[in-house]
This record gives structure tokens, C-alpha cells and sequence, in this order.
């Protein structure tokens, strides 16, 4: 298992821009590929991006294409979502989660999840 921590969540104005880090623990992050997904109030668990192991393959929701970009540095057990061009819409806890198989877009193929950070942007 993998353990994930979000952080780098926050209010931020329309249009403005946000990191977000997930650390993990463990000697065997670069075996996995890592995802974003995203919950608003009322609804499901959204699907926002995923990076395959080595990160040479990247992955987004529609919703996000062309606004965030996914990236990892493996040295330091870490994924990060740049979030840029951020709407009101993006309002919702985002969580990262370490890929067991399956589709990248759903949450079932997914294991190990993280607590969430919170991401409020003000119109």
C-alpha cells in the first residue's frame, strides 16, 4: 500500500492558478501510476487527470483539458496537478489516488487514496 497526503488546496479567484502536491510514502511509488479526482458537494468523484509510472503518458478529464497539467518527480515520491484558468466550476475536494489497474477515468481502479484538499475559487 501506499500512503497518499494532499496539500496545496486553498481559495483562489477565478482565473487564478494552484498547485496541488500528493507525498507518498513507501519505496515502491514509481511502480504505480497516480491520479486526480475531484468531489463537489452532491456529486460523484470525477475523474480530473492520471500519470503513468514513469509519467511518459498523461491522462485528463474533459472538463480540464488544456487548463491543468499532471506531473511527478519520482526522486521525491510526489505528483503534482498545476491548475491554471480555474472556475468556479473546479470548486471541490480533490484527492489523489495510487492506480491498482483497470481504466484510468474510473474510481474503481484505484486502491489507495489520499484525505483530500480543499479547492474554492470565487467568481
Amino acid at each position: 500500500q501506499v500512503q497518499l497526503v494532499e496539500s496545496g488546496g486553498g481559495l483562489v479567484q477565478a482565473g487564478g492558478s494552484l498547485r496541488l502536491s500528493c507525498a507518498a510514502s513507501g519505496r515502491t511509488f514509481d511502480r504505480y501510476s497516480m491520479g486526480w479526482f475531484r468531489q463537489a458537494p452532491g456529486r460523484e468523484r470525477e475523474f480530473v487527470a492520471a500519470i503513468t509510472w514513469s509519467g511518459g503518458s498523461t491522462y485528463y478529464g474533459d472538463s480540464v483539458k488544456g487548463r491543468f497539467i499532471i506531473s511527478r518527480d519520482n526522486a521525491k515520491n510526489t505528483v503534482y496537478l498545476q491548475m491554471n484558468s480555474l472556475k468556479p466550476e473546479d470548486t471541490a475536494v480533490y484527492y489523489c489516488a495510487a492506480r491498482l489497474s483497470g481504466s484510468y477515468y474510473s474510481t474503481s481502479g484505484y486502491r489507495d487514496w489520499g484525505q483530500g484538499t480543499q479547492v474554492t475559487v470565487s467568481s
